[in-house]
């Protein structure tokens, strides 16, 4: 029967943390969350805005919708210029890091073992740590150890651009279901309830995601968008009463 020893340096870097993915996707969740939140506040905020000039629902609904639109656009495009230069950024050092591997293996090898025994392993045991990780992947070791990124994993500005639009679309359709499905004379009063429940939701997804206590992120979501939708319903309030 065949046998496996495991050295210390298999042990370390077993126990190395492989929790890159997850909290890659935990990061796409939070975004995911906050696309959603600033779709349900923004497009509320228009809507109520407009209901405070108007109780026709033909207005109140087109401004909704074009409020959906320009912001979805613009939260796509705001991410995708932002996630590509962050992908720009992380091309740029891994490059960087793969020079330095051929010019100089051996200080980087140096200071990898330096990472390590930060963490906690003694000389020894991070050096052939250092040597075992080095020779299985160079970048993806060091990359990861030294930098924080997986070569294998780079942003994607598409991706990212997507994900906020459809975030961004899902959270502006609650607002307009309140607006569509209300009753003409409730359009305000069901929007804002449909608006708080769905705040309150997203205030405690965002908590969860955080690890912190839920009962402030549900306040506080629920509160900034209720001020965000009093204040502009009373502003279009005003000014529907001088244009009118």
């Amino acid at each position: 029967m065949v046998t496996s020893e495991k050295t210390p340096a298999a042990d370390a870097i077993h126990q190395e943390p492989m929790g890159g993915s997850v909290a890659g996707r935990l990061n796409w969740l939070r975004a995911g969350v906050l696309g959603a939140n600033d779709g349900i506040v923004s497009t509320a905020a228009l809507v109520l805005g407009f209901a405070g000039a108007t109780t026709a629902r033909g207005p109140i609904l087109l401004a909704g919708v074009v409020g959906l639109l320009a912001g979805a656009m613009s939260m796509a495009v705001g991410e995708f210029v932002s996630v590509s230069t962050q992908r720009d950024t992380e091309r740029a050092v891994l490059e960087q890091e793969r020079r330095e591997l051929v010019e100089m293996p051996e200080q980087e090898l140096a200071e990898l073992a330096g990472i390590y025994r930060d963490k906690g392993l003694d000389a020894d045991l991070a050096h052939q740590v250092a040597v075992q990780l080095t020779a299985h992947d160079a970048l993806g070791a060091h990359a990861e150890a030294e930098l924080g990124i997986d070569p294998n994993e780079l942003t994607n500005p598409s991706h990212a651009a997507l994900a906020s639009f459809i975030a961004f679309v899902v959270g502006a359709a609650v607002p307009l279901l309140g607006v569509l499905l209300s009753p003409r004379a409730w359009i305000a009063w069901i929007t804002v309830l449909a608006v708080g429940a769905a705040l309150a939701v997203t205030g405690w997804l965002s908590a969860r995601l955080g690890q912190a206590p839920a009962g402030r992120a549900i306040a506080r979501n629920v509160i900034g968008g209720v001020l965000a939708m009093a204040v502009t319903y009373g502003l279009g309030a005003l000014v529907g009463g001088w244009i009118g």
